[in-house]
């Protein structure tokens, strides 16, 4: 494997943040600006979110209890419906060339479950598919969402892993609109509360396997110089509604 895969885990990140760093990253892996795919890994404060298919029904919750819970809300270019994010839980968001790999985002989509699956199994933990649904699934209980976008064959937004997340967030919306959907998570399948930093580890090198990169650490940190990459380099920090980068594609089920 000579393709790299850059890994930057980022910590916690506010998802308006997180929004505008993937779509930076985007514009510059499609300018060819950074050469390699990236992986941004990120824990984000409590936000819903809404993708491009989203119905207002499922939302079960007013914005005034949002806000009491300390919810934020944003509506987002992704694919699929309602979903949260929040302490305990692992996002991904791949950005990654798929004139590399191959110009079909449903394959992209089964090749993230195929990763998640993959981590999930090193973790202790029998994952799968549900028919027809998108995400990855263990007892008949969901434990990841998936919602991407693409432009130009590069795909942002991602993947959602419930570690140690708080799951009664989740009762505030009808998660990725699937009615009478249970949520689950790593803690709650394996009975003990993992190390965080074990899952993320054991998650990046299985989406570089299934992907088939070579996994390098990379940094975000603009001072950073010696073997790991920056790819902080030349991307400007703008606010978010100063990014402005064409909705084409997107799929996914939250």
């Amino acid at each position: 494997m000579h393709r790299e895969l850059w890994v930057v885990s980022a910590g916690r990140v506010p998802y308006a943040d997180a929004l505008v760093l993937q779509r930076e990253i985007a514009a510059a892996r499609i300018s060819g600006r950074i050469p390699h795919d990236v992986l941004l890994l990120v824990e984000q404060p409590p936000v819903v979110t809404l993708g491009r298919s989203a119905k207002p029904h499922n939302m079960l919750c007013t914005p005034g209890l949002l806000a009491a819970r300390g919810v934020e809300f944003h509506e987002v270019e992704r694919g699929g419906d309602v979903t949260f994010h929040g302490p305990g839980q692992l996002v991904g968001y791949p950005i990654v060339d798929l004139k590399r790999h191959k110009q079909d985002l449903h394959w992209y989509l089964r090749q993230v479950e195929e990763a998640l699956i993959a981590g999930l199994d090193d973790l202790g933990i029998v994952a799968n598919r549900h028919p027809g649904l998108t995400g990855v699934w263990t007892q008949g209980r969901k434990i990841a969402s998936i919602g991407v976008h693409a432009r130009d064959w590069v795909t942002w937004h991602g993947f959602a892993l419930n570690v140690t997340t708080d799951l009664s967030f989740f009762d505030l919306i009808v998660p990725c609109g699937i009615d009478g959907v249970v949520m689950t998570s790593v803690e709650r399948e394996l009975g003990i509360a993992p190390d965080p930093g074990q899952v993320e580890r054991t998650v990046a090198s299985a989406f570089a396997e299934v992907f088939r990169l070579n996994p390098i650490s990379a940094s975000l940190d603009t001072r950073t110089v010696g073997e790991r990459p920056d790819i902080g380099s030349g991307l400007p920090r703008r606010r978010c509604t100063d990014v402005e980068i064409p909705h084409d594609n997107a799929v996914g089920g939250a």
